[in-house]
């Protein structure tokens, strides 16, 4: 009778309380209903397999696949994808989730082997706006015969990644670098003591005529260290982007067919390839100053996500990449800095 006194008074007072009104034993009242054997406990489920709040449904996951896979996308990285995506006002997911999704469809690697150089301190040079310092280098392009080759000369701006001026050639001139280098100048109205033109070792690069021109116009010269490729990084990685693309040929059929690829190319590289290193933007955003409106309208597009699905987003609202403030070649070693 005691036990059933407690039975109904537990599920209001509690066990112990129920058990002191009566007068009964906590532990024989325990004793005396305890299950035997124990109910078996669930199996624990591993934390990837537990149902999260606020991770995207399967729809939303195949959609951002089947947008990845589309053939406007299929050869675009996930970043650029997610840029182009935003800037057309469309917020799918973020662009670890983009990496994510592709890293579990195992479609994420390096497309050729990748060479790893130690990092170097000099030449050391900084830009902090257009037209502060430029890079440039020649490439070869092959030719539709074994030994013939096209020499692609490319003069590139630091700190927007701008092509400010290109020219294809049949060889490897300082002639030919002088003039490009002083069409060059003209058109974007380069001043007297205004830039830093930083190149290689190259015989064009280090000719007398390059050198007079350079001095007649007020531009220091940089050159690389010996035997040191990466001092000229952002020439470097413009080829890389340039050879890397899917639709380069391996030989071209003439300088004539060479020509006509690099008219379409440099117009894609300017206006529409988005740059990691500048907030996702395009050269041609950053060189001529629109990319601050468009970070501005990317984000009104993330608030609109954010306000939608407040719970995906788990530290703080999203924000557009920023944009840079400067562009190092050799960036100072921050022990060095510290020690001056």
């Amino acid at each position: 009778m005691t036990d059933a006194a407690v039975a109904d008074l537990a599920p209001n007072i509690g066990v112990r309380a129920a058990c002191q009104a009566v007068g009964v034993a906590q532990a024989g009242y325990y004793r005396r209903h305890r299950i035997s054997p124990a109910p078996a406990r669930p199996a624990s489920q591993p934390h990837r397999d537990r149902l999260q709040p606020r991770a995207l449904t399967e729809p939303e996951q195949r959609k951002i696949l089947d947008v990845l896979h589309s053939p406007r996308f299929v050869d675009a990285a996930p970043a650029q994808v997610w840029a182009t995506l935003l800037d057309e006002g469309v917020y799918l997911g973020s662009i670890s989730t983009f990496y994510r999704l592709l890293r579990r469809a195992g479609e994420t690697k390096e497309r050729r082997r990748q060479a790893s150089h130690p990092a170097r301190v000099k030449p050391e040079l900084v830009a902090t706006a257009p037209n502060q310092v430029w890079s440039w280098d020649i490439t070869k392009l092959h030719g539709p015969a074994k030994w013939t080759s096209y020499h692609l000369y490319v003069i590139l701006d630091i700190f927007s990644r701008y092509v400010v001026g290109w020219m294809l050639a049949h060889r490897e001139s300082a002639a030919l670098a002088e003039v490009l280098i002083r069409q060059t100048c003209a058109k974007q109205h380069i001043g007297a003591d205004q830039l830093t033109i930083h190149a290689d070792r190259g015989s064009s690069m280090t000719s007398k005529p390059v050198a007079f021109l350079l001095a007649d116009l007020g531009i220091t010269q940089s050159h690389s260290r010996p035997h040191v490729c990466d001092d000229n990084p952002f020439s470097e990685a413009q080829f890389k982007t340039l050879k890397y693309q899917p639709d380069f040929p391996g030989r071209f059929a003439s300088i004539e067919a060479a020509r006509a690829h690099c008219r379409v190319f440099f117009p894609w590289y300017n206006d529409q390839h988005r740059h990691s290193g500048l907030g996702l933007h395009t050269p041609a955003d950053v060189h001529y100053g629109t990319a601050t409106a468009i970070r501005t309208q990317r984000g009104i597009v993330l608030t609109a996500a954010y306000h939608a699905h407040p719970e995906r987003f788990v530290r703080k609202p999203p924000q557009p990449p920023a944009l840079p403030t400067n562009s190092w070649i050799n960036p100072p070693d921050q022990k060095d800095a510290t020690a001056q």
